[in-house]
């Protein structure tokens, strides 16, 4: 059997989702015995100092019989977030707070020159 039909039989289907420095691969893989199984991978970038970057990867098996278990838990966690949180992504929002914030009070050689500590409102986080 030649290389290519391997993969061919491992990855059946796969779809990607990018999401800012995060890429998740969804993908249906084949068992040896022909049964189907799902890997959700994420994969996030991260970059060096000198511009030079590499990604960590974290992978999850998914196997048919805790399909119906695993999406009923993902659905009721996702629901509670939502239901808790609402849709707006905070993270962002304080994200750009937190570079202007950073911007306008570094000096030009990089020195914080509000001294070593930021006041935090834990109600943002």
């Amino acid at each position: 059997m030649r290389e290519n039909d391997m993969l061919e039989k491992d990855e059946i289907f796969s779809k990607v989702l990018r999401a800012g420095r995060r890429t998740y691969f969804f993908d249906v893989r084949a068992t040896k015995a022909d049964d189907y199984y799902i890997t959700i991978t994420e994969s996030k970038k991260f970059t060096e100092e000198d511009g030079s970057f590499h990604f960590k990867k974290h992978k999850i098996y998914l196997y048919k019989e805790d399909f119906v278990a695993f999406k009923d838990i993902l659905n009721e966690m996702t629901a509670y977030v939502l239901d808790h949180k609402g849709e707006e992504v905070i993270s962002e929002r304080h994200q750009r707070d937190f570079k202007k914030e950073y911007e306008s009070t570094s000096s030009e050689d990089g020195e914080n020159t509000k001294g070593s500590f930021t006041d935090i409102d834990f109600d943002d986080i």
